[in-house]
């Protein structure tokens, strides 16, 4: 079973050459970002292959432990959260005034990738805490920041967003559980499911973000609103009372994430409720938690990029210590078995992780850097506009690069062929780890939708159009380069370009007489975006690897990876984008063309001619 490497060389060329990490160094509070960067992502590497890369596989076999309300995680997992707490991992991109280091979200993202390659069960703890300090630092009352944040920054706490029931899915508007009034604080009351670690035994308290409903709220989504309870009462004082009225009733046996605790709790079971404490005002519950879910969903597709590179990792690995077959070619004269890896059709699917994994990289890093743009800029100007490319970005680098990385898990357990089968390898674990990415946070469809409700239709594609223009500026600058290898790029992505935007006129017109058709098709416009927004970042990193080896300013080896690995990804990739037009376009119709009574009409044929 091989173990994980952080692939820093990739990271620091996107961050540094596509990502612009100097240029996010100018902006307010990130003026050593450059700095330190290099020190961040080394320390971070050996953090994740030396304390939380060995637990991984433990931690899967062993699961976690639920008895009387109190859950055990894994053997090590409480000691690895103390090193990481410790070491300062949590605070990255909190503010200094809560003890964090202020640092932005460009150098988070690659952070975020290491631990989730390395350990994605135990990672998940730390996402879900980070998105709790953000929605209580940008929605909460100074006094809600200064009792819990800095606590949640120390590890001291830790904290969960709770929005799920049993019948309240996606759909929040069917959210049943109650806050009633008392005196400074309100009773909560009703059950909430797959709350990730929402009881564990790492931290002395827990702060849930809830979501629940005031007794005179309207109807819907504008009738929630978000409160903290927190497991353990806070005193006027900072430390810790009586326990709340919450409790964890069960944990979820899954297909992955074993040593993640996705819990069952049951609020106000033992007495008139928990105690909760509004945050924000009334009724906007769901507009905060937002933040968290947004900041959840980047989070989300970095996790899959990261379990798809572990997963190249592991084939690579296999594939050059598989003996197995002989050189086909006839001219040969070295017929001695060969490692796989030397094998035509490994090599492509070698190939294809790595390409895909290259552009899951560049285009969450690159969004990233939108993202920090959008929050510090001074420019308010400048702010909407990265606001509006993010908006944009977010479920393609959720729904895209999470459905990718199912398919390059699934490639790297081929690589393995039977043995891939067999959990010992490793493989079959990352397979089973990635396959609830484009799941939660949102699903893949709901991301599909909000792509296509949202950011196309109901800004009439301002937004997607100017990303388009600016996709069809740079390959024309493509093209007149005189590299062999960028003219068929820049070919391949302006064609990829031009079907991007053929496309979406075609949703946005076709809405307006059915919306069922625009929806039918909304899924494959994502990856139709993904993989061209993808097209465009291995397009600049073409380009950028071309000059360099012209200049022949060192690492040529690096650099003719990058661009043979671009021009893969333009050829085999990206020339998806016609077959997604024509699924598009032609296909759309056809989804809703049989009745739901007739998706079953075989079976209930067979059953009458038999009676």
């Amino acid at each position: 079973m091989s173990t994980y490497r952080a692939p820093l060389r990739d990271m620091q060329f996107v961050l540094r050459e596509l990502a612009g990490i100097d240029e996010i160094s100018k902006l307010p509070g990130c003026e050593d970002s450059a700095d330190v960067l290099d020190s961040i992502l080394e320390e971070a590497a050996a953090f994740a292959g030396g304390v939380l890369d060995p637990l991984n596989r433990s931690g899967d076999v062993e699961g976690c432990t639920w008895r009387d309300g109190s859950v055990t995680v894994p053997h090590g997992f409480k000691e690895a959260y103390k090193k990481f707490a410790e070491a300062g991992w949590i605070g990255l991109p909190v503010p200094e005034e809560y003890g964090g280091q202020g640092l932005p979200q460009l150098v988070l993202g690659p952070v975020l990738e290491m631990w989730n390659a390395a350990n994605i069960g135990f990672a998940n703890g730390p996402l879900l805490n980070q998105g709790a300090i953000e929605a209580i630092e940008l929605t909460g009352s100074e006094q809600q920041k200064r009792r819990y944040i800095p606590n949640l920054v120390s590890g001291k706490w830790t904290g969960t967003m709770c929005l799920t029931e049993p019948q309240a899915g996606s759909d929040l508007a069917q959210v049943r559980s109650k806050a009633v009034p008392e005196d400074d604080h309100y009773r909560i009351s009703g059950q909430k499911i797959f709350i990730t670690f929402g009881e564990h035994d790492m931290s002395e308290n827990i702060v849930h973000l809830v979501l629940a409903r005031l007794p005179d709220a309207p109807e819907g989504t504008r009738g929630i609103s978000m409160f903290i309870v927190p497991k353990f009462i806070v005193n006027d004082d900072g430390t810790l009372g009586e326990r709340n009225d919450v409790y964890c009733s069960g944990i979820e046996h899954k297909l992955g994430i074993n040593a993640n605790p996705t819990c069952t709790l049951i609020y106000g079971e033992k007495g008139k409720g928990a105690i909760g404490y509004l945050v924000g005002e009334p009724n906007k519950g769901l507009e905060n938690m937002f933040i968290m879910m947004n900041a959840a969903r980047f989070s989300v597709g970095v996790q899959a990029l990261g379990l798809a590179d572990r997963a190249y990792q592991s084939a690579l690995e296999y594939a050059k210590e598989r003996v197995q077959g002989r050189d086909v070619n006839p001219m040969a004269t070295d017929k001695s078995p060969k490692p796989i890896v030397e094998h035509p059709d490994v090599r492509r699917m070698l190939m294809s992780m790595k390409a895909c994994i290259e552009a899951m990289r560049a285009l969450a890093l690159v969004t990233a850097s939108s993202l920090d743009i959008s929050t510090r800029h001074p420019d308010e100007k400048t702010r909407k506009e990265h606001r509006a490319f993010v908006e944009l970005m977010i479920p393609i680098v959720k729904g895209w690069s999470t459905e990718t990385a199912i398919d390059v898990c699934s490639t790297g357990l081929q690589v393995f062929g039977g043995m891939g089968y067999v959990e010992e390898t490793g493989i079959a674990q990352q397979y089973r780890d990635v396959r609830i990415t484009p799941i939660y946070e949102g699903t893949t469809g709901i991301q599909a939708m909000d792509l296509v409700g949202r950011k196309l239709i109901r800004d009439m594609g301002s937004t997607a159009t100017v990303v388009i223009k600016q996709m069809k500026k740079f390959a024309g600058e493509l093209e007149a380069e005189k590299d062999r290898n960028l003219s068929v790029i820049a070919a391949i992505f302006e064609q990829g370009v031009d079907v991007l935007a053929d496309v979406s006129q075609w949703i946005g017109m076709n809405a307006m007489s059915d919306l069922n058709k625009a929806f039918a098709c909304s899924v494959p416009y994502l990856k139709l975006w993904g993989v061209v927004a993808g097209g465009w970042q291995m397009a600049r990193a073409a380009k950028i690897a071309a000059g360099h080896l012209t200049a022949k300013d060192g690492e040529s080896d690096f650099y003719k990876a990058k661009l043979a690995t671009a021009r893969f990804y333009a050829d085999h990739i990206l020339s998806q984008a016609f077959w997604y037009r024509h699924q598009i376009k032609e296909g759309a119709a056809d989804v809703m063309t049989l009745g739901a009574e007739q998706l079953d009409l075989d079976r209930k044929t067979l059953a009458a001619s038999v009676t």
